[in-house]
C-alpha cells in the first residue's frame, strides 16, 4: 500500500487543511507541498499556473503517493476536471469554497472571500446556483493580493489589506464569511474584528471527510499505522 497522501497549495496557506486532515486521518502519513515561490496562484494566467501544478502533481507521484489533495481553491476551481483527465490514475480531492455550507446553515448574508480566479470561476457560480434559496443572498469578494500579504506573516501589512478590502463592506451586517482561500483561516481573528458578528467557513472539514471516504472507497484507508508528515516548500534550496 501506497504510503503518502501528497497535499499541495500556493505556499502556507494549505496547512489549513493539512492540520485537519491530521485529525481526520491520524494513521495516515502526509507530504506537503507549499508553492510559495509562486504565490499568489489566483492572480496568474490559466496556462502559465496549470504548468506549475501539472509539476507539483509530476513530483508528487515520482514520491508514489496514493491520492492527491488540492488545497487550494483557485487549483480545484479552475482544474479539476482537467487534472483528472490528464491524470487518470489518480484520486485527486480539492477544496472549494464553502458556499454549501452557508447555504445549509440558512444564513441569509453571506461574504464569500477568494482570489479573483477563484470568484470568477465557473465553479463558484456553479455551488451558488445550485445551493442558494431566494432568502438568502451571497456577495462575492475578490481579494486582490491578500494571500500573498499573509504569506509575508505582516500583521501590520495584513490589517492594512483588510481594511483596504473591506472599505465598501464596513457598514453590511454580514452573518457569515466564507473564508475561499486557504490562507485566509490563518487571518480569521483579523477578519473578525472587522465583522466580529460573522462567523466564518472554510472546508477543510469536507475535504477530510472526502479523503477518508475516497480512501475507504478505493480499500487504501490505513488503520494503525503511525503517522508522519513531510513538508516541503519551493522556497528551499533544493526545491522541484
Amino acid at each position: 500500500m501506497n504510503r503518502y497522501i501528497g497535499v499541495f497549495d500556493s505556499g502556507i496557506g494549505g496547512i489549513t487543511v493539512l492540520e485537519q486532515l491530521k485529525k481526520v486521518l491520524p494513521h495516515e502519513s502526509f507530504i506537503y507541498y507549499g508553492d510559495s515561490k509562486n504565490n499568489p496562484y489566483g492572480e496568474k494566467e490559466y496556462d502559465e499556473l496549470y504548468e506549475i501544478v501539472r509539476k507539483i502533481v509530476d513530483y508528487l507521484i515520482s514520491r508514489d503517493v496514493k491520492l492527491i489533495v488540492i488545497a487550494c481553491n483557485t487549483v480545484t476551481t479552475r482544474y479539476m476536471k482537467k487534472l483528472r483527465d490528464d491524470y487518470k490514475s489518480m484520486i485527486f480531492v480539492g477544496i472549494v469554497p464553502a458556499i454549501k455550507v452557508a447555504c445549509d446553515n440558512n444564513f441569509k448574508n453571506t461574504l464569500v472571500m477568494a482570489t479573483p480566479a477563484t470568484i470568477s470561476s465557473e465553479r463558484t457560480h456553479e455551488l451558488i446556483v445550485n445551493n442558494k434559496s431566494a432568502s438568502q443572498n451571497i456577495t462575492l469578494l475578490s481579494c486582490d493580493g491578500l494571500a500573498n500579504v499573509i504569506e509575508s506573516k505582516d500583521e501590520v501589512a495584513i490589517n492594512d489589506k483588510l481594511t483596504d478590502i473591506f472599505k465598501e463592506y464596513k457598514d453590511i451586517e454580514f452573518d457569515s464569511i466564507v473564508l475561499g482561500c486557504t490562507h485566509y483561516p490563518l487571518v480569521s481573528k483579523n477578519i473578525n474584528t472587522f465583522f466580529p458578528d460573522a462567523v466564518l467557513l472554510d472546508g477543510s472539514y469536507g475535504v477530510s471527510m472526502e479523503v477518508k471516504r475516497q480512501l475507504i472507497v478505493h480499500d487504501l484507508l490505513n488503520k494503525s499505522a503511525n503517522q508522519e508528515v513531510i513538508i516541503y516548500n519551493s522556497m528551499d534550496e533544493n526545491s522541484i
